[in-house]
C-alpha cells in the first residue's frame, strides 16, 4: 500500500479502455477534471492525484448493467468490459472528514457517463488514519463486560409487533423477556419515536422494568432504544436512554448518514447499535452500489459497536457465503496495519432466525463472538418466551459438543419444540 494513502477497489463494467477509465476515475476524485484546469501545475498534480495502483481485467459480457447516455451519444457498442480497479487516494486531500473520504471513494463516480457498471468493493486505510476517527466505546468486550456474558455469543430478541404497542405494553413484554432470560433486546427499526409510543414514555417505562429486574437478580439486560431522528434529537434521546439507566441505542445508519451517526458517537458514551436497513439498495445489483467492506469500513469509522450483518437461512436475500464474509470482517481489525483488535465490533445477525439456524450461525463467524437476535424464534416458541430463550441456549450446548441438533433434541425438551414448530 502507498504511503500517505488510502486505497480503494472497485468492480468497474465499461465498454472503453479500463486503463483510462481507471485514470478518470483517479482524475475526477482528486486534483483532475475532464481537461486540465489554471493552477493545476505538475507540483500539485504530485502532491493530490490519486494514483491508479492495478486495473485487473476480468470476464466482459454482452450486454450493459446500466444505461448511460453518454455511451449512448459515442455510439459505443461492446464487449462490455469488467475490471477490478484499486486507487491510492493521498490522506491529505481528506483529512479526518467522513462524509468527505465517502465523497472521494464514492461519490460522483457512480455517475460517471463512461461506465456501464461501478461498485465500491473495499476501502483499505492505515491504523495512523483510522486513529484520527471514533472508536466504539463498547464494542465486543464493553458490550460482554456489561452483560456479564463470556462464554457464548450473545442472545437477543426484537420487540414485536414492529408498531403499534403502547409504553406501556411494551414495557410489560420487556418484563416477560428479561424473565426469559434474553442478555439483547431492540426496538424495531420502523419504531423510532410514534405518536403511541413516544420515546419520552417508552424509555422511563421500559428501563423502569429493566432496573428492577437488574437490582431483584443482578443481571443486566441491555436495550437498544431505537433513537433514529434529526441529529440533535438523536442527541436528546441517548441523553434520556443514559439518564435512565439504559446501555445501548440504535440507529439507522443508511436514512441518518456519517455525520449524524459519527456526531451521536462522540455525543453518547452508550454502546451504538448499527441498523443497516436499506443496505440492498447499495449492495444487490451486483455491478452497482457498495459491498460490505467498503460500507463497515464508513461507519466502523463512525464509531458503532455493533454492526448488522443479516442472517443465514433468514428471510433476506444475502448468499450465506456473504453473511459469513460480513460478520468475519467486523471480527477484525479494520485498518490492515492495525497493532489489535481493540476496534472489532459485534456482528449482530437478524433475520428469521432461531436454534436451528445457530450451528450454521456459529460456524460462519468463526467464534462465539456474535449477537444472535431471534424474533418469532424466541416469542413464537410454542411453549412461550422463557422455552425459546432456553432452546437457543441448549443448541449452543449441541455446537459446543459438536452434536447434532435432532440428537441433543432427545434429552432437551425445548429446543425439541423449536425443532419441531420451525423446522416443520
Amino acid at each position: 500500500m502507498k504511503a500517505g494513502t488510502i486505497e480503494a477497489s472497485y468492480v468497474v463494467e465499461t465498454p472503453l479502455d479500463p486503463e483510462k477509465v481507471a485514470a478518470i476515475m483517479a482524475g475526477e476524485q482528486s486534483s483532475g477534471t475532464f481537461v486540465r484546469v489554471a493552477g493545476e501545475t505538475d507540483a500539485l498534480r504530485e502532491r493530490a492525484a490519486a494514483t491508479v495502483l492495478a486495473v485487473d481485467e476480468l470476464q466482459s459480457v454482452e450486454h450493459p448493467s446500466l444505461a448511460s447516455a453518454y455511451l449512448e451519444r459515442k455510439r459505443a457498442s461492446g464487449p462490455w468490459r469488467r475490471a477490478r480497479i484499486r486507487i491510492a487516494f493521498p490522506i491529505a486531500n481528506l483529512g479526518a472528514n467522513l462524509p468527505t473520504l465517502a465523497s472521494t471513494v464514492a461519490g460522483n463516480l457512480y455517475d460517471l457517463g463512461e461506465v456501464s457498471g461501478l461498485r465500491l468493493i473495499d476501502v483499505k486505510l492505515p491504523q495512523s488514519y483510522r486513529m484520527r476517527f471514533d472508536m466504539p466505546q463498547l464494542g465486543i468486550a464493553g458490550t460482554r463486560q456489561r452483560l456479564s456474558v463470556h462464554d457464548r455469543p450473545l442472545f437477543g430478541t426484537i420487540i414485536k409487533p414492529n408498531v403499534g404497542m403502547r409504553a406501556n405494553d411494551i414495557a410489560d413484554l420487556v418484563s416477560v423477556l428479561c424473565e426469559a432470560g434474553v442478555d439483547f433486546i431492540k426496538d424495531d427499526e420502523i419504531c423510532a419515536d410514534p405518536d403511541h409510543a413516544p420515546l419520552h414514555e417508552r424509555v422511563p417505562a421500559v428501563m423502569s422494568v429493566v432496573r428492577a429486574y437488574r437490582d431483584r437478580t443482578g443481571r443486566d439486560v441491555m436495550v437498544a432504544f431505537n433513537v433514529t431522528d434529526e441529529t440533535d434529537a438523536m442527541r436528546r434521546h441517548a441523553d434520556l436512554v443514559q439518564r435512565e439507566g439504559g446501555s445501548c441505542v440504535m440507529a439507522s445508519l443508511n436514512w441518518c448518514g456519517l455525520s449524524a451517526v459519527q456526531t451521536l458517537r462522540r455525543h453518547t458514551p452508550l454502546a451504538l447499535h448499527g441498523h443497516r436497513n436499506g443496505y440492498g439498495a447499495f449492495a444487490r445489483h451486483p455491478a452497482l452500489g457498495m459491498g460490505f467492506d467498503a460500507y463497515q469500513a464508513l461507519y466502523r469509522l463512525a464509531g458503532v459497536d455493533h454492526m448488522h450483518v443479516h442472517g443465514i437461512g433468514g428471510k433476506f436475500s444475502d448468499a450465506p457465503e456473504e453473511v459469513e464474509a460480513s460478520a468475519r470482517r467486523c471480527l477484525e481489525p479494520l485498518a490492515f496495519d492495525a497493532p489489535d483488535a481493540s476496534d472489532v465490533v459485534l456482528p449482530a445477525f437478524s433475520s428469521g432466525q432461531w436454534a436451528g439456524t445457530l450451528p450454521v450461525t456459529a460456524q460462519a463467524a468463526g467464534s462465539a463472538d456474535f449477537l444472535f437476535m431471534a424474533g418469532g424464534g424466541i416469542l413464537a416458541h410454542p411453549k412461550g418466551p422463557a422455552a425459546g430463550v432456553r432452546s437457543l441456549l441448549q443448541a449452543w450446548e449441541a455446537v459446543k459438543e459438536k452434536s447434532d441438533l435432532q440428537v441433543a433434541a432427545a434429552t432437551r425438551p425445548e429446543l425439541a419444540a423449536a425443532l419441531g414448530f420451525f423446522g416443520g
